[in-house]
């Protein structure tokens, strides 16, 4: 769990609720559902218009990785390549296939597949790198959600606050309704720019770090099985994948 998140989350909604307290203002002032409504709607809407279906699910798909990011244990997989570097060099490439059946990670099945195969090293770093690339590219464009809602939001809280202000302005004539008005347009600001910038953008920062982790860790696997199919040494090899964790 990503307990850094969490707090991150609560010490930057804190700092701005904490802060409004401390300046003598009250806590259900900034509670409007009329400015969420609009705020989120219309941002959600914006956004849903921009993205494709599979890229938008997807992005939803990813949002429990701000708690429970992706276990890659780079560690552990150095060990295991290494592990398969020396069967290989007792057993021959068909000694893995007993192990590429029971891989719980996919893409490392599949190397080791294309390992126990026979494939040339160039065929299976190539058939490996087109699916990272694709794999990178649509990961990538789902953390774009995110941005995009960053984006878009403090447009659409500009627009509650006019949506406002009109209200204001087509009931000068009643003070009773001026209140809620002025209210819902500057409430509606800040949802539109504390979401952006508390929630969003930074979301988005997160998740394409996470995307560019995730990479990295499938070239070091690339590396591993390639050394395997050229026979480097199992120890040339835990040096060379070593690097990675720098």
């Amino acid at each position: 769990m990503d307990f850094l998140t969490i707090i991150g989350i609560v010490v930057a909604f804190g700092a701005i609720l904490g802060g409004n307290i401390l300046d003598g203002g009250h806590t259900s002032s900034l509670i409007q559902l009329t400015a969420f409504v609009i705020v989120m709607g219309g941002t959600l809407g914006a956004v849903m218009v921009q993205s494709q279906m599979s890229i938008f699910f997807r992005a939803l798909g990813m949002i429990r990785w701000a708690v429970f990011p992706p276990k890659l244990e780079p560690e552990a997989a150095i060990e295991r390549i290494v592990n398969w570097s020396n069967i290989a060099r007792k057993e021959g490439l068909l000694g893995l296939e007993a192990i590429a059946e029971d891989e719980k990670d996919i893409f490392a099945r599949k190397g080791l597949q294309l390992l126990v195969d026979g494939s040339e090293p160039e065929i299976i770093r190539s058939i490996l790198e087109v699916e990272v690339s694709a794999k990178e590219h649509t990961d990538t464009e789902a953390a774009k959600v995110y941005e995009a809602f960053g984006s878009y939001c403090p447009t659409i809280g500009i627009i509650g606050a006019v949506m406002g202000l009109i209200h204001v302005m087509n009931n000068l004539s009643d003070p009773s309704k001026l209140g809620s008005g002025i209210a819902t347009a500057f409430v509606a600001t800040i949802y539109g720019i504390g979401l952006a910038n508390l929630l969003f953008l930074p979301l988005a920062n997160k998740f394409k770090f996470l995307v560019h982790k995730q990479s990295q860790f499938r070239d070091m696997v690339i590396e591993g099985v390639i050394a395997i199919a050229e026979g480097e040494n199992p120890r040339n090899i835990e040096s060379k994948l070593q690097g990675y964790l720098n």
